[in-house]
């Protein structure tokens, strides 16, 4: 490996302790700018999941765009940023700093209810493909974070300067957009969501699991599911500084027992509005439920979500459902399950589908009018 010089070296250093002190809970004032007294509080607050996360992930990209003040560092991001969409910004660091991104991902794992070891969960990517002209050709880029929807973004210079962005136009100056790796959060999260179910009454298959054929009346010869042929979600117009969708569905139904059950159905295809995706997938396992139908809720995973909460809230609302002999649509019992003020993004509710049967072929759209699912019944051969 090449010696790092003295002055890269310091200006990780110094990036490395701004992160891990906006990492202990406080921020950074504005350059010049005096400090706020912090007002005494009657009792301790815990901040909410979203917070937590905004705020480890804010802390980062000010920290990166500090330390991009440093020649090779910015060399070696500008590299990394041109030849992936992605960047492990994690393991791209050494020495200090990264050993403070890697508490920044602790950080933002534990907030999100995921095992400490659940990896690194920061990125790093170019907001815009028409930024790459500019990067390449050497323009300095500054650094935001991916923490919302509404309002300006804010992005940090490399002397800690802050610039107010508009959301939906991307502007001509490249930025480094720091993000969360959404496909390994949601794949940790659906895990958890489906063990945290199952440990408060409600019966789950994990989102990789395969059939329950024991249960099916046809296991002998195999079961019966329904299959995603083609699926699409229109254009939501997301602004330029978020990244591909996270999709994932949850397949509601009374279980054998008369009991609600949730399903997980991991959907990491499912990355842009107005594409079609053609993936196969099947959707419900009808071997796991009593009735011939089953209804469908597609949400987004936001960044946010803390997945353990999430399984408490699902699980103390729908315990309270009960089989009445009849078929109950579940959608509705589900989403009131999540309080209003849990998601900080919009859409987390993409849309639903309700009483979806056994039988049911064609293309089916969803209650929200945000997308629609070609089905087909499916026969599972038993080997």
């Amino acid at each position: 490996m090449r010696p790092r010089h003295l002055r890269r070296r310091g200006a990780l250093a110094a990036a490395a302790t701004t992160l891990a002190v906006l990492c202990a809970g406080q921020t950074l004032a504005a350059p010049q700018a005096a400090a706020a007294p912090v007002p005494a509080l009657g009792r301790e607050v815990r901040a909410s999941s979203a917070s937590e996360v905004h705020t480890a992930q804010d802390a980062a990209a000010r920290v990166i765009a500090g330390a991009l003040a440093d020649p090779g560092w910015r060399a070696r991001v500008r590299q990394a940023a041109l030849a992936s969409d992605e960047v492990a910004v994690t393991a791209l660091a050494d020495g200090a700093l990264r050993t403070a991104l890697a508490a920044a991902d602790r950080r933002i794992a534990a907030a999100k209810g995921l095992a400490p070891d659940v990896g690194p969960l920061l990125r790093l990517r170019l907001g815009d493909p028409s930024m790459r002209a500019a990067l390449t050709a050497g323009t300095e880029p500054w650094v935001a974070a991916a923490t919302s929807d509404e309002g300006p973004v804010t992005a940090y210079d490399g002397k800690g300067r802050t610039h107010t962005l508009d959301a939906r136009k991307a502007p001509a100056r490249p930025v480094y957009v720091v993000d969360i790796d959404g496909s390994r959060a949601l794949a940790a999260g659906l895990d958890v969501l489906h063990e945290e179910l199952a440990r408060r009454g409600v019966r789950s298959a994990g989102p990789a699991s395969e059939p329950e054929q024991a249960r099916s009346r046809a296991a002998a010869a195999g079961l019966w599911t329904t299959r995603i042929t083609a699926v699409s979600l229109s254009d939501d117009q997301e602004p330029w500084i978020k990244g591909d969708a996270e999709i994932y569905t949850l397949v509601t139904g009374f279980g054998h027992d008369g009991k609600v059950r949730v399903d997980p159905v991991d959907m990491p295809y499912l990355d842009n509005d107005g594409t079609v995706y053609r993936p196969q997938q099947i959707l419900v396992n009808w071997s796991s439920y009593k009735y011939d139908l089953a209804d469908a809720v597609m949400m987004e995973e936001d960044g946010s979500t803390n997945y353990r909460d999430l399984a408490k809230a699902i699980a103390a609302v729908l315990l309270t459902v009960t089989d009445q002999g009849a078929y109950t649509p579940l959608v509705d019992a589900l989403l009131d399950a999540i309080p209003d003020d849990w998601w900080t993004d919009d859409p987390d509710y993409v849309d639903s589908w309700y009483t979806l049967a056994r039988t049911d072929s064609g293309t089916r759209y969803g209650a929200r009018g945000n997308g629609w699912m070609t089905l087909e019944p499916y026969f599972v051969q038993e080997l």
